[in-house]
């Protein structure tokens, strides 16, 4: 039996017991993960597809370690400018071993949407007497209209514009514009809030936001944006040299 699962923003054909390096995930080292973003199961003769994914399907794994990969060189020049730039860099890795595949039976927890309240009935006007005559009621119709007309619209009050400003959280090594996006939108909008905020809070943020950024490490971002806050960018930037892809 094999799967194909999408793992922090990447695809991957697993089967039991096969070990897989895939980016940083946030748990520790000897939990327990699980990835319902399975894409295709195979039994056999038996294919199953998703669209996109299968609803019920689950992947149980273990964390077994966390690593860095090889260095890869990345060079830029631009002739005739005088212009080269060389950087390394090392990709964060764990390393998980897969424990079961499971086609379905898993529950996934679902949003419960909020009760629609009901429309209040309609009152329906009172119908006139047969008897009374029609003209007896258009004098009365009048009356109304020019008392509407005297009291003058009451003016509903403007809606206040949010004068605050989120700070470029991309100054911080590590944030890119889709980690500042779900920050933002978490609350975490100025470099002060970001200091004080946890690191594992800061990543089950990033987690919960996209699997596409379960894989960043905010272990150094307080860090940083005390010294942003604080306009120490000096210091920020001897800090950020001796980072690596704002990880320590």
């Amino acid at each position: 039996m094999y799967a194909i699962v999408e793992i922090a923003g990447q695809q991957f054909k697993v089967a039991k017991d096969q070990r897989v390096f895939v980016n940083r995930l946030a748990s520790e080292e000897g939990d327990k993960v699980e990835f319902d973003s399975v894409l295709l199961v195979g039994d056999g003769d038996n294919i199953t597809i998703g669209a996109p994914a299968i609803d019920g399907a689950l992947i149980g794994a273990k964390v077994l370690r966390h690593l860095k990969g090889d260095k890869v060189i990345v060079f830029k020049k631009k002739r005739r400018k005088g212009y080269q730039k060389k950087n390394g860099h090392r990709q964060a890795l764990s390393e998980i071993v897969i424990e079961s595949i499971a086609s379905s039976g898993a529950k996934k927890a679902k949003k419960e949407e909020p009760k629609k309240k009901a429309a209040p009935a309609k009152k329906e006007a009172p119908k006139a007497e047969a008897k009374a005559p029609a003209k007896a009621a258009k004098p009365a119709k009048k009356a109304a209209t020019k008392a509407e007309a005297k009291t003058p619209a009451k003016a509903k009050p403007a809606a206040k514009k949010a004068s605050g400003k989120a700070d470029d959280l991309k100054k911080i090594e590590g944030v890119g514009p889709k980690a500042m996006e779900a920050m933002v939108a978490a609350g975490l909008d100025t470099f002060a809030k970001v200091a004080k905020a946890k690191p594992a809070d800061i990543e089950k943020i990033l987690a919960d936001a996209s699997s596409r950024l379960a894989h960043l490490v905010a272990n150094t971002w307080p860090e940083q944006a005390k010294l942003a806050a604080d306009g120490k960018w000096d210091e920020l930037q001897e800090l950020q040299d001796k980072l690596d892809g704002g990880r320590k």
